[in-house]
């Protein structure tokens, strides 16, 4: 069959010139929002009369077919038809012969593309913050069994002070209540339709923006056509929140990678979210928490990669914007499948409690506690510091920690110091103790986990 657009030219380009032209191998996924476009397109040409009501029935019914026979997968798409909306058409003429052609009244591939687009990133992001929104239930699931379990809390990947392992999950939930609303927000800059901007210009036809928005379920319609049928800001702004998000995800993989190892032993995950080796027996890898680390570097890719495409593109559509698709089509799948697994693997993780608390026994996180204790006696705080930190050095010259050292050697640095300063060195108590608002405190994890149920039984 001639292309569609065929009547201006009289050559015919050679098969891999077409290939390299064509989208269909990746545009397909745009099939079923493609249709849903056509159909309200089609009834909105009805209802102003600029075709007659046979003819949109017609129509309508052959869109019906092709979109039962998509649903099903028995069609095939062909490179020669370029696009996905080009082989709906032509399957289209297929079915109800010359009628089909009047679809494309008032109508341009510039608009219905990104219409197509609007509506496949208003599907994906609704699916992206209910997920989002699972793991934070399970973070905070898990962090309420372990409101009491004490853990080394690090700066510089150093043991700095104990924290509650809740305290812990519970800014990766933090994060995660961010990226949420990133994508809530971005909502209302992807819900709006360009149909009926056409190529660039509009359109002379007496069409009725309002009644296609209505029928697709656009809040809102582009108000200048050249804007609407060039702006991919609501892909790269979707495309940085997934980057956003993934660095989160990233983040958090790579602490269990390292509480799962050997050295660690913090957190134990399921077989189901682990590898063994083909070589060595005794390994159980945590390849899914790796695989989320890595593929964070392609969401990037896809953010970095649809910027490069948009920074020099005159107004108003030009063949550049083939390229805006692949990466928001990965970059959405990657989000999607990285969220259920995160999801699984906090839920199903299993907590070493024993061996968290063990290792703030045996350093000097409690530094801090000592050096709070001599301020609270009327030391200034720079000169408790530098006590605390003589006697860190000097214990580990001995082989000791702070709460080794006896209670009159204390007494001889000054005799401020008692005998309750061993409950103040307890990794337990010095958790407990911090009771700042937004802190460590086992009184403040419980408020943050009441706050954080209540938010999500609230959406």
């Amino acid at each position: 069959m001639a292309k569609l657009w065929g009547g201006r030219f009289d050559g015919k380009n050679e098969a891999w010139i077409d290939a390299f032209g064509a989208s269909i191998s990746f545009d397909q996924k745009l099939a079923k929002q493609d249709i849903m476009g056509s159909l309200a397109h089609v009834k909105m040409l009805a209802h102003t009369g600029i075709i007659s009501q046979a003819d949109s029935e017609l129509i309508i019914s052959g869109l019906t077919t092709i979109q039962e026979k998509v649903a099903a997968g028995e069609l095939t798409f062909t490179v020669e038809n370029e696009d996905i909306h080009l082989n709906i058409e032509t399957f289209l003429h297929e079915l109800i012969g010359p009628t089909a052609g009047k679809l494309h009244t008032a109508r341009s591939r510039n608009d219905q593309v990104a219409t197509d687009m609007h509506l496949y990133l208003k599907e994906v992001v609704v699916e992206v913050i209910a997920l989002i929104e699972e793991l934070r239930g399970a973070l905070v699931a898990q962090a309420e069994a372990n409101i009491y379990t004490v853990m080394p809390g690090y700066t510089h990947l150093q043991h700095a002070q104990p924290i509650s392992f809740a305290h812990h999950l519970l800014a990766y939930y933090s994060m995660l209540t961010r990226d949420q609303a990133r994508f809530t927000e971005s909502l209302d800059r992807i819900d709006i339709m360009p149909l009926g901007s056409a190529a660039l210009a509009g359109t002379t036809f007496p069409i009725d923006r309002s009644f296609t928005a209505e029928a697709l379920g656009f809040t809102h319609i582009y108000g200048n056509s050249l804007d609407a049928v060039s702006d991919r800001d609501f892909i790269v702004e979707f495309l940085s929140n997934a980057s956003i998000l993934m660095m989160h995800l990233s983040r958090f993989c790579e602490e269990i990678i390292l509480w799962c190892s050997h050295e660690y032993q913090f957190v134990a995950l399921t077989d189901t979210f682990s590898t063994g080796s083909s070589i060595m027996p005794q390994k159980k890898n945590p390849d899914m928490a790796e695989l989320i680390r890595g593929k964070t570097g392609r969401v990037y890719g896809n953010l970095f990669g649809l910027l490069t495409v948009m920074k020099g593109l005159p107004l108003a559509y030009n063949k550049d914007f083939q390229e805006d698709k692949e990466g928001m089509f990965d970059s959405a799948e990657t989000i999607t499948k990285s969220l259920q697994i995160m999801t699984g693997m906090i839920a199903t993780m299993t907590v070493n409690q024993d061996r968290m608390k063990e290792s703030t026994e045996k350093d000097f996180s409690n530094a801090t506690e000592l050096a709070d204790y001599l301020a609270t006696k009327g030391i200034p705080f720079r000169k408790a510091h530098e006590i605390v930190g003589k006697l860190v050095s000097d214990c580990l010259s001995k082989g000791i920690y702070l709460q080794d050292i006896p209670l009159e050697e204390y007494q001889a640095i000054n005799d401020v110091i008692e005998a309750d300063i061993y409950d103040k060195l307890d990794s337990y108590a010095a958790v407990k103790n911090r009771h700042s608002y937004g802190g460590t405190g086992f009184d403040q994890v419980m408020h943050q986990i009441s706050v954080a149920k209540e938010s999500l039984a609230k959406q």
